[in-house]
């Protein structure tokens, strides 16, 4: 039986890129999971201040048993266990709070909370995060990614979020990020599901082709 951290483990060797979904609703998850999962997507974030998001990360974790489904803009240990009895499997905070953190380490959770200082970096890791979320990215650079992995523990998975585009991913990619959160160029609300298909193979030969470089 796959675990959480077995997912995330094999999707961020597989396409290391989280569909942050922000203004889901139930009703367009199943149609818009289509677009994403198919195009290769395996990690897929229903940020909490979407309508329903718990509705719809249930619907999502049951309609794709082999991506890892979870919630973003996670602020509190009781979002962390609501997320969880959802049978949501991922947990990504704006932030760093080593509350969120242990409670989902607790539950067997993958972790990804939002720090852009080695302070936070090093506190979210001792708090027993699965990975980083490098937020808000338009504040960084891909120099600053350098620096961050430069002193963090070898391996540490560093995920760029805000603004990331296909356009862009390679000099990112370049200074050792391992993956990226993307969102409003991804998803937005009101957006078809033929559209974020269509933007999703974008990512997917962006991403690809990075790496071939």
């Amino acid at each position: 039986m796959s675990t959480p951290t077995s997912k995330f483990s094999a999707a961020m060797q597989a396409l290391p890129l989280v569909a942050i979904l922000r203004g889901l609703t139930p009703a367009e998850a199943p149609a818009v999971g289509d677009a994403i999962v198919e195009s290769g997507f395996r990690l897929l974030e229903v940020p909490l201040n979407s309508p329903q998001p718990l509705e719809s990360i249930a619907l999502l974790r049951r309609r794709f048993p082999q991506a890892l489904v979870g919630a973003g803009t996670v602020l509190g240990a009781q979002q962390v266990r609501e997320v969880h009895a959802a049978g949501g499997e991922l947990i990504v905070a704006p932030n760093f709070n080593a509350e969120v953190i242990a409670e989902a380490a607790r539950l067997g959770l993958v972790s990804l909370p939002g720090v852009l200082t080695p302070t936070e970096a090093f506190g979210a890791l001792a708090a027993g995060a699965t990975g980083l979320k490098l937020f808000p990215a338009e504040l960084a650079s891909p120099a600053v990614v350098k620096a961050l992995l430069a002193v963090l523990p070898k391996g540490t998975p560093l995920m760029p979020v805000g603004g990331i585009t296909p356009d862009n991913m390679d000099s990112w990619r370049a200074a050792g990020s391992a993956g990226f959160g993307i969102g409003s160029a991804l998803y937005k609300p009101g957006k078809s599901a033929a559209a974020v298909r269509e933007d999703a193979l974008r990512f997917v030969a962006a991403f690809s082709g990075s790496q071939r470089a």
